[in-house]
């Protein structure tokens, strides 16, 4: 069955950095057949698109917010997804989701918490 598995989340002073990773298995077909995006809630706000990264790498989409703090990359020899989030703000704290879809299919992973605080 499909796993995806988050990790690197934690507390964080603003202005800081962290590292977040979604490690992926179970696929029916091979993992550079599909895309992958991270998503983040924050208590009480809607789910949001964080970024979006093609099969290859070769289209990525921070969302606008994002762009210049957040880079989103992946590793399909490693079934990887990793995020790099800079000069993070409070307004970043959320639970930050991994995301993998192919046509119809897609899957969640149960999500990393992503605390900015002093």
């Amino acid at each position: 069955e499909v796993q995806l598995v988050e990790s690197g989340g934690g507390l964080v002073q603003p202005g800081g950095s962290l590292r977040l990773s979604c490690a992926a298995s179970g696929f029916t077909f091979s993992f550079s057949s599909y895309s992958t995006s991270w998503y983040r809630q924050a208590p009480g706000k809607e789910r949001e698109l964080v970024a979006y990264i093609s099969r290859f790498g070769g289209v990525i989409k921070p969302a606008d917010s994002m762009k210049g703090r957040f880079t989103i990359s992946r590793d399909n020899g490693k079934n990887t997804v990793t995020l790099e989030m800079n000069s993070l703000k409070p307004a970043d704290t959320a639970v930050y989701y991994c995301s993998v879809s192919r046509d119809i299919e897609i899957y969640w992973g149960q999500g990393t918490q992503v605390t900015v605080s002093s």
